[in-house]
């Protein structure tokens, strides 16, 4: 079956992103209505860097050069941690944050990953429980007394790492 035209293109993240995949965030999160200042506070939680896109596995969504969302990844043994994933507002509710946890998924069973960990914002937690995760509980965040839905999915470690190194899309 041949993707719709305007369907996304996924690619690996370059560290040239990191600036526009950082605002990306920001405007992502700033959707919940997230004040300016807790917008600050997180901004560091929110930056992508040319470092933290070589070590993660990275996976943008654009469409005609305009950067719609990104998932990243990283990896500890066999366990995959979902450290971004943002959806552009103007594409939300399109199927683009679905198509990149999909992608995320299939990359994170390729590295043999037995379980995917999100600390979920709790504004996304129903999409990830749609995605098939559950929730094992919650994990603190700032500010103090915030908490974080903590999310599993099971992957059955299906897989191996490709040559030891990163996988390209």
């Amino acid at each position: 079956m041949t993707p719709p035209r305007d369907a996304p293109v996924l690619r690996p993240g370059r560290a040239g992103d990191a600036t526009a995949l950082t605002a990306l965030a920001l405007r992502s999160k700033a959707h919940w209505g997230y004040s300016d200042a807790l917008l600050e506070l997180w901004r560091d939680e929110l930056r992508f860097t040319p470092a933290s896109i070589a070590e993660q596995e990275v996976i943008v969504a654009e469409r005609e050069g305009t950067l719609l969302g990104v998932v990243a990844l990283s990896f500890d043994g066999d366990t995959a941690e979902v450290e971004h994933l943002w959806v552009d507002p103007s594409a939300m509710g399109a199927g683009v944050g679905r198509l990149l946890f999909a992608r995320g998924v299939e990359r994170a069973r390729a590295w043999g990953v037995r379980r995917l960990v999100i600390d979920a914002d709790p504004n996304a937690l129903g999409f990830y429980l749609r995605q098939g995760a559950r929730r094992i509980g919650s994990v603190p965040a700032r500010p103090a007394g915030r908490t974080l839905p903590r999310l599993v999915v099971d992957l059955g470690g299906r897989g191996a790492p490709l040559d030891g190194g990163r996988i390209i899309i």
